[in-house]
């Protein structure tokens, strides 16, 4: 056990360092774009199944609550939260349309979708990509493996170079907890209310 324990933790120290080397650019222009929505009075709308939609939830958790320090909350919504929405939507319309439908009623011009599927090929997170970029939203992506179509749909993506669901998602909420660091360092330097 103590083998693949330590074999664990050292491959996924690895695997940060090649996301640290090739897409440090992506994650900082990734902020930049979230900074300048809520500074421009919009919204960050994130999305994603599974494990994806846990890591949604959290990161949509630390920028309406906190983070680091104490500041006033961020407008963060984890579109899968709502679980009669998301029931009624699957329920009438099918699976693949429950974050399209909630995009159509929420998201407007200037808001932000960040996008997170470890396959890149979630068909309900394309969907809903489709129309927010239509929308006039940016569109940002967390995704893993080859990328999938997500990756070619967004505006910027940071496509884990790895094959295992469990390695992608360690490194997306990685991701996630820089993005909520410099989010909330940047709209709130020294902790500003």
């Amino acid at each position: 056990m103590r083998e693949k324990i330590t074999g664990h933790l050292l491959k996924g120290a690895e695997l940060r360092k090649k996301v640290a080397e090739k897409f440090a650019d992506v994650i900082e222009e990734m902020a930049r774009v979230i900074i300048d929505a809520f500074r421009g009075g919009h919204r960050l709308y994130i999305a994603g199944n599974g494990g994806s939609a846990a890591d949604a939830q959290h990161i949509a958790g630390e920028l309406v609550g906190r983070f680091r320090y104490d500041r006033a909350p961020l407008p963060a919504i984890a579109l899968t939260t709502d679980t009669s929405v998301m029931t009624a939507i699957a329920n009438d319309y099918g699976f693949d349309e429950i974050f399209l439908r909630q995009v159509k009623a929420l998201v407007t011009k200037g808001d932000v979708l960040l996008a997170i599927s470890t396959s890149g090929n979630s068909p309900n997170v394309l969907r809903a990509v489709d129309y927010a970029k239509k929308a006039g939203a940016r569109v940002l992506a967390l995704t893993g493996k080859d990328g999938g179509e997500l990756a070619r749909a967004a505006e910027k993506a940071l496509v884990v170079p790895a094959d295992g669901t469990w390695d992608i998602q360690e490194i997306h909420i990685t991701v996630g907890h820089i993005l909520c660091g410099l989010i909330e360092e940047t709209i709130f330097p020294e902790g500003e209310k």
